[in-house]
């Protein structure tokens, strides 16, 4: 497939015959990627299993901290659709800033570039409003693209027929006082995952993302403890 003009006109942007030779440690078609302990019961194989499309809504931030152990772990990842990405909070979620390419704004040959970036990426992140846009006839050709590559695809909001749905809700924030004041320590969500075959069964988590020291780190019971609740 040529790579369309829309990806390779983008400054800073480079082809995946372009990026460096892979590390031998990177997974192959069929597995899974890495995530973080914290997060790995959210999947029914412990990460992200390649070839499928997760959605994420509620957390950009989430999603961001799904790239992390991937990333650290040799994996390409691309991001498209997200222009305000905020590349210091990725890295202090964890995320190899190395091994990350940005598309912000893919242009009006969206399917082209998203097939692109399937090509050559172990995993392609995509915005909320390039999400929503997508029809379902698409979104299932695009999904087959995905099988047949062993990549995964990761969508800010829903996406439809994805394999899997994650959703957050519960956000708190631990260190403030009922009236505003204190310093904020961590954010509390849950996390609930939902989806087909092995995934039918929700799985909750509840995590601190971010945490004290800014990556995600499995929750604490709430029980007992009065928190706040916030906007954010």
């Amino acid at each position: 497939m040529a790579i369309p003009e829309a990806l390779t006109s983008i400054p800073g942007v480079r082809t995946a015959s372009q990026l460096r030779e892979p590390s031998p440690d990177v997974t192959h078609p069929g597995e899974s990627l890495p995530v973080a302990s914290a997060l790995a019961g959210l999947f029914p194989a412990g990460g992200l299993r390649r070839g499928t499309t997760v959605s994420v809504t509620g957390s950009t931030s989430l999603v961001l901290a799904l790239l992390a152990e991937a990333t650290r772990a040799g994996s390409w990842a691309a991001v498209t659709g997200l222009p305000h990405l905020g590349l210091a909070a990725a890295a202090e979620l964890g995320v190899d800033l190395d091994r990350i390419a940005l598309v912000p704004r893919p242009g009006a040959e969206v399917v082209a570039v998203l097939s692109a970036l399937v090509d050559g990426f172990d995993l392609v992140v995509l915005g909320p409003v390039l999400a929503r846009g997508v029809r379902p006839q698409v979104a299932r050709r695009l999904a087959g693209r995905v099988r047949n590559r062993g990549a995964v695809l990761l969508t800010v909001g829903a996406w439809p027929g994805a394999e899997l749905e994650v959703r957050v809700t519960g956000r708190r924030w631990r260190g403030a006082t009922p009236d505003g004041h204190g310093h904020l320590q961590a954010r509390e969500i849950v996390a609930t995952s939902q989806g087909r075959g092995a995934a039918v069964r929700p799985q909750a988590v509840a995590l601190q993302l971010p945490g004290p020291g800014g990556a995600v780190v499995a929750g604490e019971p709430r029980s007992g403890r009065r928190l706040v609740e916030v906007a954010g």
